[in-house]
This record gives C-alpha cells, sequence and structure tokens, in this order.
C-alpha cells in the first residue's frame, strides 16, 4: 500500500510559524512520526511540501499510478483552491484531509473547504495528531475496501412435510 502525503503552503514554517495555534512541532518532526507510523502500518509514505499550488495539483494528478490514497492538509488552499478539490475529485484516490487547527473554530472564511466533499474524511483540531489520526483512518478505509467482500449462497427454506 502506497500513500501520498501532501503539505500545502507556509506548513514548512512550523515549529516557529504561530505556536499558539499550530503548535512547536516541526514538520521534520511530523514527517518523522509519519514515517514511524507507515511502517508500523506496513504502509510506504511519499511526504512532500510546497508552497505552490499548481505543484500540488501536479502531484495530486501523478498519484493516479502508483499511489492507493492520499493524506493531504492543503493548508491555506483549503479554503480557496478549486483546483485542488478538482485534482482530489479527478484522480478518484481516496482521500483524507488534515488540519493542525480545528479550523470550524477559527475565523468565518476558513470554515468551508473545498476539499471535505470530496475526500473520505477530514481530521482536524488535534496538533501534529491530527496526521497520524488521518493516516490511521486512511489506512483503515483502504484495508476495509480491499477485503474481499463475503457473498453467501441464498438461504434456502426446507419445507416440511
Amino acid at each position: 500500500m502506497r500513500i501520498l502525503v501532501l503539505h500545502g503552503p507556509n506548513l514548512n514554517l512550523l515549529g516557529s510559524r504561530e505556536q499558539s495555534i499550530y503548535g512547536t512541532t516541526s514538520l521534520d518532526a511530523i514527517d518523522a512520526g509519519l514515517t514511524k507510523l507507515a511502517d508500523e502500518l506496513t504502509v510506504d509514505v511519499d511526504i512532500r511540501q510546497s508552497n505552490a499550488e499548481g505543484e500540488l495539483v501536479t502531484w495530486i494528478q501523478e498519484a493516479r499510478s502508483g499511489y492507493d490514497g492520499i493524506l493531504i492538509n492543503p493548508a491555506a488552499y483549503t479554503h480557496t483552491s478549486v483546483a485542488i478539490r478538482d485534482a482530489v475529485l479527478a484522480v478518484a484516490l481516496p482521500t483524507v484531509e488534515v488540519h493542525l487547527s480545528n479550523i470550524q473554530g477559527r475565523e468565518a472564511f476558513r470554515h468551508h473547504s473545498h476539499v471535505a466533499d470530496v475526500a473520505v474524511g477530514q481530521v482536524s483540531g488535534f496538533g501534529a495528531e491530527s496526521y497520524f489520526l488521518g493516516l490511521r483512518g486512511l489506512h483503515a478505509h483502504l484495508t476495509s475496501s480491499r477485503r474481499p467482500r463475503k457473498t453467501s449462497a441464498p438461504v434456502r427454506k426446507k419445507r416440511g412435510r
């Protein structure tokens, strides 16, 4: 199982940026935690960060071949990027959206996510733990969707005489 992990704009500044909102954990520490968790789950993760919307869109499109799912923190693009939403929709890979802060508890313009309605789930408000919860959730989703469905023969009732 391969999962593409994408970090959006300004997340490269984690640990020093608005610590009261985003915490003190660096992006490198989050990536190390994701790599460790992926090993435990026997999942391969490819982790990337970009401040450029077009680069994120390209990576999402390229995920069509070789990846089973996407874990994404679109950051500020959550609230503005129809292009990222359309790319997630177009690739049709199970996607989980994550956010460090509770976007519903912040400024009104952050309450809407363009990605949420095309994602299988969203985790927000747990700081760095949001990423780990998101990866666990995506893994569970992918694992359950890979299980062969049990098919049972139709039940036939015997009629007594």
